[in-house]
């Protein structure tokens, strides 16, 4: 995670997460993110049909994580289609679909082994194939010849794509530190609540950039799983990616920057702005649900 200022006060060094549930905002964040997953878990329409529920959350976070990586199409397209292999931007829909998919198998798997997990989500992300930005300049055997590059992280000098985040890529020796140090944490376990944990490994993810391609994808389906398992939200009902892109991309990476700053201001501001994406997420299931009971969906 990134190296910020904590609060003043005694802390566990084996539990470095825990201080951040006690900056100013955060607690109010994680209560008000709880009572509005209460809510919406409490529908009637839950009841008998949460599966719908799920499946169309499924949907609609896929559609927005692909949004925000520079797909923005129109979920009623996403519905219907069948064909993802097109055009870069089919391609990447595709890819959110099938890592927004896969992440929901990958539950019991992240909490013994998360690096197996990111991995497989990358994985799945290429569709077995080399990422663009690291094949060749038009060359088919240099495309050949970077296949190995998917499904783990990237080593020096291999290129990143991921265009809107302008961050400073950090270096691939610190990736791979930081990314053990994340899973540690993962596996350690934390008494932070689950939004403080969701919302650190979404921002370190996505601050590291550790493959070359899908990213973003893989972070917010990586705080999807932390949502889901931990019980926040067991059913995957609340569809964060749709708030992340709620108030633009523009938005989201201004978060982000708050995060990669490391500053006890920065922190706050991306953890309760997941804390509102993930409240954005449960008015848009609130609504599936309204359909549901009328008969509109």
């Amino acid at each position: 995670m990134s190296t910020s200022p904590q609060p003043a006060g005694p802390a566990d060094p084996a539990d470095p997460l825990a201080p951040l549930g006690a900056l100013p905002g955060v607690a109010d964040s994680v209560e008000s993110v709880r009572k509005a997953v209460d809510r919406v878990y409490g529908h009637r329409v839950m009841r008998r049909r949460s599966a719908e529920v799920t499946s169309e959350a499924v949907l609609r976070g896929a559609r927005a994580s692909a949004a925000l990586a520079g797909a923005d199409w129109a979920l009623e397209e996403v519905r219907r289609r069948s064909d993802f292999g097109g055009d870069e931007e089919a391609r990447l829909v595709g890819a959110a679909l099938r890592v927004t998919a896969e992440a929901g198998q990958l539950l019991s798997v992240w909490r013994q082994s998360p690096l197996r997990v990111l991995a497989r989500l990358h994985l799945v992300a290429a569709g077995g194939t080399a990422p663009k930005a690291a094949a060749g300049p038009g060359d088919p055997a240099d495309a050949a010849d970077t296949a190995d590059t998917v499904g783990r992280p990237r080593l020096p000098g291999e290129p990143v794509d991921e265009p809107f985040v302008q961050l400073e890529l950090p270096a691939a020796g610190a990736v791979s530190a930081r990314l053990e140090g994340l899973a540690e944490l993962i596996v350690t376990g934390s008494s932070a609540p689950a939004l403080v944990t969701a919302s650190v490994v979404h921002g370190e993810l996505l601050t590291l950039r550790p493959f070359g391609s899908y990213n973003g994808l893989i972070a917010r389906a990586a705080e999807r799983i932390i949502l889901v398992g931990s019980g926040l939200d067991p059913k995957s009902i609340c569809p964060a990616e749709v708030g992340h892109l709620e108030p633009g991309r523009d938005a989201y990476l201004q978060a982000l920057d708050g995060y990669a700053s490391g500053t006890p201001e920065g922190m706050v501001d991306w953890i309760t702005h997941c804390g509102r994406s993930v409240e954005l997420g449960v008015r848009e299931s609130t609504a599936v649900c309204e359909a549901l009971q009328r008969g509109a969906a």
